[in-house]
């Protein structure tokens, strides 16, 4: 049985926040500057109905305006200084895949290097999509070994690949989240089923290591001799 979800005490979520807040505030500039203007004007404002209209109703709403400004900051700008963080960082790719809302299914560095070169897999209802990490030389070629591997169990479905990066024809990190919500959804939930099991079983095969076989593993001559019967 799945364990229930641990509810979040509303104070650990104040410490949350609060983590978010001050990591925000290191890395963006821009951040307090636009906290205190989502706080400044709603304030203004609701000072200046409440003297003209003498309605004092008008206080809660004002506070739930400021409330909800400064969220709408916390939560944009928190966002960009997380991407700008991620930039360039290994994974950093099929991490947010993993943390996206709806279906995707991250099988992160299915291929890779010892330079950290990776390409990540991911299943959902556009196709399948290939994100590749690293030197762009390299990840090319880890990007035609995948999909030659992966031509053999995906049938018909659609395939996408995308070299992670900033440089020209390449998929920042920062874009990522919008290109792969702006893909057509080619399969239904069923396909993704039906493709994620292949995907799954065609992994999970060990694969040989490509060059000679080392000594130390090739078997002695004698083993694949039957013992003639005395």
């Amino acid at each position: 049985m799945a364990k229930p979800q641990e509810k979040v005490s509303f104070v650990e979520r104040l410490k949350q926040i609060g983590q978010v807040f001050a990591f925000t505030a290191k890395q963006d500039k821009w951040f307090v500057p636009l906290v205190v203007a989502a706080v400044a004007l709603p304030v203004a404002l609701t000072v200046l109905v409440v003297l003209l209209t003498g309605g004092y109703l008008w206080i809660p709403i004002g506070i739930l305006v400021t409330a909800l400004a400064v969220l709408i900051v916390l939560n944009t700008r928190s966002n960009t200084a997380m991407m700008n963080v991620a930039e360039g960082q290994p994974g950093a790719a099929a991490s947010l895949m993993e943390n996206m809302r709806g279906d995707w299914r991250v099988r992160p560095a299915a291929s890779s290097t010892t330079q950290f070169d990776m390409v990540h897999v991911v299943i959902g209802r556009p196709g399948v999509i290939l994100l590749a990490e690293g030197n762009p030389q390299r990840v090319r070629s880890l990007l035609g070994q995948e999909k030659k591997r992966l031509a053999k169990v995906i049938g018909n479905a659609p395939i996408y690949d995308y070299v992670i990066g900033t440089e020209e024809g390449q998929l920042p990190v920062r874009k990522l989240r919008t290109t792969m919500l702006r893909l057509p959804r080619n399969l239904t939930g069923k396909d993704v089923n039906a493709l994620d099991k292949r995907l799954g079983a065609l992994m999970a095969r060990p694969q040989m290591p490509k060059g000679a076989i080392p000594k130390s593993m090739r078997p002695s001559k004698g083993a694949f001799r039957q013992q003639r019967p005395r």
